[in-house]
């Protein structure tokens, strides 16, 4: 990318039936200091009320706000990411998932981390049930280090020195990234075919896709203490299909698999 070119973000923001939260997350999404070039919904099947709340909110938004939906047949997220990727118009992808509430700095913290040749992978701040009920009902409610309610506080400092240098941490770990907070070129994406459509059910999709970057020579950079998301509490979902998508986990990593059979190329 030529230096001098503005970078263009699309903010992916994956969501299944949880409009209270997906409100949360577009509030905060209307507060960046930076606003995403475009916002795209992933809904993986949610019910005629989230494409109603988004109707709503894109009258709101200065920028672009697309829904891409596709029908309810189980927990197929890798599947409805890879749709969104292909409708992604920006030179970088920024990911989420829609029960974060983003700090203000959340997209301009990843686009000055940015860096040709790399992706990069956030945390997340756990909030408390009582407290998340509390910014259900008001979803315009700040949230800071200082907020009660917090689980892991030390995750809310945000500090561009510390990110810049812990920026290297755990660069070869497959298993330390959070898919709620992730952020790649999508050119890079287009080169691995984007998403494992293998994968359905619950966990391992967001290692996988990563085994498969590093493969391909794309590198890790962790923004601890940076893009700070804090995630609304919610019931750990089922993870029936956990070790079976293990499985096809392990088969990556022993093949140095680098491209996704059944992937993104199916929607391009």
């Amino acid at each position: 990318m030529n230096p001098s070119k503005k970078l263009t973000v699309s903010l992916v923001i994956a969501t299944y039936n949880w409009p209270q939260a997906l409100e949360c997350s577009l509030k905060s999404v209307l507060r960046q200091s930076r606003l995403p070039d475009e916002v795209i919904i992933a809904d993986d099947g949610s019910t005629p009320q989230t494409a109603a709340l988004i109707e709503t909110y894109r009258a709101l938004f200065p920028v672009p706000l697309l829904h891409i939906w596709q029908p309810d047949e189980g927990f197929q997220l890798a599947r409805i990411r890879n749709k969104a990727i292909a409708a992604a118009q920006s030179d970088y992808i920024v990911q989420i998932d829609g029960d974060l509430v983003l700090h203000r700095n959340f997209i301009s913290d990843h686009c000055a981390f940015s860096e040709p040749g790399f992706f990069a992978t956030g945390g997340r701040v756990l909030l408390g049930k009582s407290f998340s009920e509390k910014v259900l009902a008001q979803p315009q409610k700040n949230i800071s280090f200082f907020n009660k309610g917090i689980k892991n506080r030390k995750n809310s400092i945000r500090y561009r020195p510390l990110t810049r240098l812990f920026k290297n941490y755990r660069a070869s770990d497959v298993f330390y990234l959070r898919g709620c907070n992730m952020a790649f070129w999508r050119k890079d994406l287009l080169n691995i075919n984007g998403y494992n459509e293998a994968f359905t059910g619950w966990g391992r999709e967001d290692n996988e896709i990563v085994v498969r970057l590093l493969n391909s020579g794309v590198q890790k950079h962790a923004l601890k203490h940076g893009a700070i998301a804090y995630h609304i509490y919610h019931p750990e979902k089922e993870r029936g299909s956990l070790s079976r998508n293990e499985e096809l986990l392990s088969a990556a990593v022993s093949g140095s698999s680098k491209f996704a059979l059944l992937g993104l190329n199916q929607y391009l």
